[in-house]
């Protein structure tokens, strides 16, 4: 009888224990020590009974666990674990483990549907989860106040269709980590919809929503106020907002003023944003602000320099000194072509800006920003360079601070009512809105064309002077140059008025010692390049044609009209030239550093280049090749890229040089074929060598087999491998299809590389050495996958891949007459 009574006790005993821990699960426990399970009906709450978080049910019959509002009249769902893989039953068990890592699994399985599986992985003293009233789900290590702020793992970095305030969407500019908010696929389905808001951080970061790889919404830069495309986003009495944009993060968020205030944000599966205040006296959630919801918003819709207003019909219309590019669809209301220049830019003197208010400011993807320059400073920034098209403050609070430059076509503006940004767009002389700008920029005008105007009679009056005084042998001489030139039909099409300083030969003569030895930088096929010392110390390279050399004559002719009025920041500039009797020569401005091929290929001076300037004249080089194919006033191809013919400044900026192979192309003109193949051995592209077909991808071409030249650190010509005939090109695409694309990289780089930028080259480079010239991107298309993060498409099989392969091409073409200069340059003349 005693043994019964003292059984019966602990029966009871046991009873009380279990209900004790039963009821503690819902009357505010806040916190899971390791080892403890919550199951179905069991919740935890948070200190002030704000939020609440167990297993909940949607509607659908499928179980999640996930945090809700605890005293709001329904159930409010704002954070989902298992969104992707619910229960189908009620036999979940959700617990913490001694690594510190939060599990959920199918009691009747054993099968682990979701876990924080990137939070500690190493035994901890004694870890703990806790919902706090923020809505935020913590782990950390229970004594440790410093991980209880910073904790091991938190719900707020992970999170699904809500914003809650303390939360952040943005950047991790180091990790790459990326906080974005995802909708449910339905109110009763918390699966990851289409849709995700976060910061876009290609170019000036900028908040977008995106449905799938397309951007659905853009709300813009952020201004220092408020995003470009939410003029209605200001101070008020709720809540206060923070934007920061700094090396390690970019990122945005909202705190309440009175805590007492329930507020979200929301993306709904339609892609609707909401900012929501929960209203006691309803009992139900009020619409504060909601952007994206009219057809203005909608991304692109008036197509390339066009802007929406919404309080006209049609909506779109194109900017001043733009026209509709379809001008039928256009009138069928129809915008999505967009507008381009009524009158092209030129980059010359005659250019201005008109300045546009009220604006939601374009898409930054193509943008440039530097965050302490003023606007003037940011104005001539844009002006020095050709391919900037408008610019701006970055910051409008205050006087207005930092710079922000659009490259390429405006996309996605709209006009507000009020609260809008300044934009100032490049335009033309005629197109500007300022009178005073225009009279200032039309005297500059005819002061240039006055300058012309005496160098062209200063010019006809020295040729015929030099004219009297040949004899009749010079004379046959002149006349047989000049018929080679007319006799080249090649370049007729350049034969323009040139606008050149001309260079005296005794002027030329002191600043190079007479042509000294010394002072020889080297030599080609067009004859030797020398270093020169004007009187005012200025330093210039002086390219001399060689008196014997047809293909020298050749190139002065083509390289001066090429080149004479272009003007990039990474193409070498030409300062003047010189005719005198038979000299004939070009005058550069002088590159210190030389040519690229002296550092990559040199074992001392390669270890002066690191990664970070490999990528930055990578890029440079793209900048200059896209100015040529697309920005300048002609289209140019180049014929002869190559490492040698990159040169690089005291700051190790790269600049194209030696356009005497280079072609112009009309603006329409996509190709052209030749039977005068001029290259060089290692970077022709297969239907240059082999038909005399070229175009802009044959620049490419050559462009790839640069960049894997610079990541890899060797010569694609002479390349050799133990275990195939590749030549560097082979090599590449060998190594990159099984996965061992950073078994290229140049060991002098050690562990200073950028590993994502180092792929993405790589990738990058083997896109653009493909076979067929239609597989290969554009150079704009090349800038944009430099610079963004995105998947890119898998790189065909390339051209001229076997090492052998060219070497039989080249000797094939023997009979037809080939030339070759000390690096290989090609010339294969009447070949087909």
């Amino acid at each position: 009888m005693p043994e019964t009574r003292v059984t019966n006790t602990k029966l009871v005993f046991g009873f009380f224990v279990v209900l004790y821990v039963s009821i503690s699960f819902t009357l505010g426990v806040d916190t899971i020590s390791a080892n403890q399970i919550i199951r179905y009906n069991d919740t935890i709450v948070s200190p002030q009974e704000t939020f609440e978080l167990g297993f909940f049910s949607p509607g659908n019959s499928m179980n999640y666990v996930g945090i809700w509002y605890k005293k709001i009249s329904y159930q409010t769902v704002v954070w989902v674990a298992n969104r992707n893989t619910p229960l189908n039953h009620t036999s979940g068990e959700l617990t913490l483990t001694l690594q510190g890592v939060l599990s959920l699994r199918d009691a009747t399985t054993g099968t682990v549907l979701w876990s924080s599986a990137n939070s500690s992985r190493k035994s901890l003293r004694n870890p703990i989860a806790q919902l706090l009233d923020t809505g935020n789900f913590i782990i950390y290590e229970e004594g440790d106040n410093i991980n209880q702020e910073n904790p091991i793992w938190q719900s707020f970095d992970y999170m699904t269709d809500t914003l809650l305030p303390g939360m952040r969407y943005g950047k991790n500019l180091v990790t790459r980590f990326e906080w974005r908010f995802r909708p449910w696929k339905s109110d009763h389905d918390p699966a990851t919809g289409n849709y995700s808001y976060g910061i876009d951080t290609r170019g000036y970061p900028q908040v977008i929503l995106m449905d799938g790889p397309k951007i659905k919404f853009r709300g813009g830069p952020w201004n220092g106020l408020r995003y470009t495309g939410f003029p209605n986003l200001r101070p008020n009495p709720i809540y206060n907002y923070t934007f920061v944009l700094n090396q390690r993060e970019v990122y945005f968020q909202f705190d309440l003023i009175n805590t007492l205030v329930l507020m979200r944000v929301v993306v709904h599966a339609d892609a609707s944003i909401a900012r929501l205040l929960w209203d006691d006296s309803k009992q139900d959630w009020n619409l504060f602000l909601a952007p994206g919801n009219d057809q203005c918003d909608q991304y692109a819709v008036c197509g390339p320099n066009g802007r929406c207003n919404i309080d006209k019909s049609p909506v779109c219309e194109c900017l001043k000194g733009f026209e509709p590019k379809s001008p039928d669809r256009s009138n069928a209301a129809d915008s999505s072509q967009g507008c381009r220049r009524t009158i092209p830019l030129d980059c010359g003197l005659g250019e201005g800006f008109n300045k546009y208010s009220n604006l939601k400011l374009p898409d930054t993807q193509w943008s440039w920003y530097n965050q302490t320059m003023n606007l003037v400073e940011c104005e001539k920034m844009c002006k020095s360079n050709c391919s900037c098209n408008a610019y701006t403050n970055s910051n409008i609070s205050g006087a207005g601070s930092g710079c922000l430059l659009w490259f390429g076509d405006l996309i996605d503006i709209r006009t507000f009512a009020e609260n809008g940004d300044t934009l100032y767009i490049r335009m033309p002389l005629s197109e500007l809105d300022s009178i005073e700008n225009r009279n200032s920029l039309s005297a500059w005008k005819i002061v240039r064309v006055m300058g012309l105007i005496a160098f062209v009679v200063l010019v006809i009056l020295l040729s015929i002077c030099l004219f009297y005084r040949f004899n009749k042998k010079q004379q046959h001489q002149q006349g047989t140059s000049n018929n080679e030139f007319e006799n080249d039909h090649e370049d007729r099409s350049g034969d323009d008025d040139l606008e050149l300083p001309l260079f005296g030969l005794s002027t030329l003569l002191k600043a190079t010692n007479n042509f000294s030895t010394n002072n020889k930088l080297g030599e080609g096929g067009f004859g030797p390049v020398y270093k020169g010392v004007l009187e005012d110390r200025q330093e210039i390279a002086v390219k001399r044609l060689s008196k014997t050399s047809t293909q020298g004559l050749h190139e002065f002719k083509n390289e001066v009209i090429s080149i004479s009025k272009l003007q990039h920041r990474n193409l070498v500039k030409l300062l003047g030239c010189c005719i005198e009797g038979f000299e004939k020569m070009l005058i550069y401005e002088y590159m210190p550093n030389k040519g690229l091929d002296s550092f990559i290929f040199d074992k001392a001076q390669s270890e002066l280049l690191d990664w970070s300037a490999r990528y930055l004249i990578i890029n440079g080089i793209a900048r200059g090749l896209l100015y040529l194919h697309q920005d300048s006033r002609l289209r140019i191809i180049h014929r002869d890229l190559k490492r040698s013919n990159i040169l690089l400044d005291t700051d190790m900026n790269p600049k194209i040089s030696d356009f005497g192979m280079a072609r112009t192309f009309g603006v329409k003109q996509l190709e052209a074929n030749t039977s005068r193949v001029v290259g060089t051995y290692g970077y022709m592209a297969p239907e240059y060598a082999g038909d005399g077909i070229f175009s802009v991808k044959s620049d490419v071409y050559s462009f790839g087999v640069m960049v894997l030249e610079i990541v890899c650190g060797v010569k694609n010509r002479g390349f050799a491998y133990k275990n195939h005939s590749h030549n560097l090109i082979g090599h590449a695409w060998r190594q990159h299809k099984e996965g061992r694309s950073l078994q290229l990289v140049a060991k002098c780089l050690g562990e200073s590389i950028n590993v994502a930028q180092v792929l993405r080259s790589i990738h990058v480079g083997l896109l653009c050495v493909q076979r067929h010239p239609e597989d290969r991107p554009t150079m704009t298309s090349v800038i944009l996958m430099l610079g963004s993060e995105g998947p890119l498409p898998s790189p065909k099989e390339p051209g001229f891949y076997v090492g052998e392969y060219m070497q039989d091409i080249v000797q094939s073409s023997s009979s037809y007459g080939i030339s070759y200069n000390n690096e290989l340059s090609i010339t294969m003349l009447d070949g087909r």
